[in-house]
């Protein structure tokens, strides 16, 4: 059980609550700050004659419109109702389970001013799986993800959608099948919902946790390539970075020279002076990526723990404020840096592969005994630089777009969930283009034998073959460029050579 407190929320405890489907639970003092504040609304409403925006008001540009009090629980229905509108591929589950969470944690720290019982609904929704069908087109990063938030919160109303047991069903139905009562908005929440950061910071958490484990894996698979290409070792050696010390390239080559320790083929004479540079500068351009993402990681670490819904309200200080902690531009900017990393790392990758294939330092021609006979590893270079193509095509900036909207009144807006949606394939192409190196990496440094590398190399290359075979002649390569990417995501243990 993980409990929602005011303790900052990190990405270790994320992990760990969606790898070990722990369930939620709201602490005594969250469901105190969310009752105090709802009270000091309801209150706060009872003596306050002038207009709120959003509590009894229009919303956008209708801003203006003062909205009588008999409707205003009315208003907050129509709100999420006529806000749904995304389209477009499905949100995957791991994303909508990640904006639950996020969304309740931003509701815990009683800013928003949302009733208990909505706020433990979405707290039942976690725990029993049940996922709101949202739709990954829609929001423009500004105001918050709208549309993606509508569709997350119509199941609360009864209305829309919901994956169950790998079912997509009628919410209405499942509510009524776990007894579980329908939400009657009050005021001011239906635009608590629906305010907010929870699509972009879903993704780029989810983006995140990948990355941790995708960076790590770049630097194994760059260091079997090295070996596999008969690579050198002086351009990991400590005193050149001592002398240009950015942070992830010193990390690098330290790792680098760990994975390597006892490696018979890293330390024998070489003919070749240096190495090219997709090889010798793997410190430096693996460094940098390593720099950015600890950037995006710091902007996300923040979001996770703010909240980011309008107006605010601030019952201690008797006022609520209508601001923009709903503008998504410090996720968008992020999300296109980390995007931009990864595909670096993706692209340095691939021209290693191209490498190995090239008939270079005693390995045959596309990795094969028969060349001519056996298209051997000619066509796995294809798919990386094709995957390598499309990550730059993905990587145009989605941050310096706005479009105007709302009558003007929303002029500018981050296009953060674009961001979003595009760092995601960034993520998946790149574990692609990782597991095809590795596939081809593999193959190279059994051409070295009877030289052995590391003892942790070797370790990971006897895991590695029990599901992927050394390729003597040409067979289906679609099979073992799959065998490759499961093993990554399933059976590449970073833990033993951390």
């Amino acid at each position: 059980m993980h409990y929602i407190t005011s303790k900052k929320l990190d990405f270790a405890s994320i992990s760990e609550i969606i790898s070990s489907n722990k369930k939620l639970a709201l602490s005594e003092e969250a469901k105190n700050n969310i009752t105090h504040c709802r009270e000091y609304l309801d209150n706060k409403m009872a003596t306050h004659d002038g207009p709120i925006y959003g509590i009894n008001t229009g919303f956008g540009s209708l801003c203006n419109i003062v909205i009588p009090e008999a409707d205003l629980e009315k208003l907050q229905q129509n709100l999420v109702m006529s806000h749904a509108c995304g389209t477009g591929d499905e949100v995957p589950a791991e994303i909508v389970k990640l904006m639950l969470l996020l969304k309740i944690q931003s509701l815990s720290y009683g800013k928003s001013a949302v009733q208990l019982k909505t706020v433990e609904r979405l707290v039942d929704f976690f725990n029993h799986d049940i996922l709101p069908v949202v739709y990954q087109l829609g929001s423009l990063g500004a105001s918050g993800d709208l549309s993606p938030l509508a569709h997350m919160c119509l199941p609360l109303l009864g209305l829309g959608e919901v994956r169950y047991k790998d079912k997509k069903q009628k919410a209405n139905d499942i509510l009524k099948q776990l007894n579980l009562e329908t939400i009657q908005l009050k005021s001011k929440e239906g635009l608590a919902l629906l305010n907010g950061t929870q699509f972009m910071n879903a993704y780029g958490v989810w983006c995140i946790l990948q990355t941790k484990k995708l960076s790590i894996h770049a630097d194994i698979i760059a260091a079997i390539s090295l070996e596999g290409f008969d690579g050198r070792i002086d351009p990991f050696k400590p005193h050149i970075h001592s002398i240009r010390p950015h942070k992830g390239q010193v990390a690098t080559a330290q790792y680098i020279c760990k994975l390597l320790e006892g490696s018979e083929i890293i330390v024998r004479k070489k003919e070749h002076v240096q190495d090219p540079y997709s090889f010798r500068c793997i410190p430096q351009v693996h460094g940098a990526s390593k720099d950015a993402i600890e950037y995006v990681e710091h902007v996300f670490l923040t979001e996770i723990n703010s909240v980011t819904d309008n107006p605010t309200v601030f019952p201690d200080e008797d006022e609520i404020i209508s601001g923009g902690n709903f503008h998504g531009q410090p996720l968008a900017l992020a999300l296109d840096f980390l995007a931009i990393a990864l595909a670096e790392l993706g692209s340095i990758s691939e021209r290693r592969t191209y490498q190995l294939i090239s008939g270079l330092r005693g390995l045959p021609s596309f990795l094969v005994a028969k060349p001519g006979l056996n298209s051997g590893f000619m066509i796995p270079q294809y798919t990386a630089a094709s995957i390598v193509s499309q990550n730059k095509q993905l990587c145009t900036p989605a941050s310096i777009d706005s479009i105007v909207s709302s009558n003007g009144q929303e002029d500018h807006v981050s296009m953060g969930a674009n961001a979003a949606t595009k760092c995601y394939k960034v993520v998946e192409n790149l574990q692609r283009i990782l597991a095809i190196e590795l596939f081809n990496a593999s193959q190279a440094l059994d051409f070295r034998r009877p030289l052995k590398s590391s003892v942790l190399i070797e370790k990971i290359m006897l895991d590695y073959r029990k599901q992927v075979d050394f390729v003597s002649f040409d067979k289906i390569m679609f099979t073992e460029i799959e065998k490759s990417v499961q093993f990554l995501k399933n059976t590449f243990s970073i833990s033993e050579v951390n």
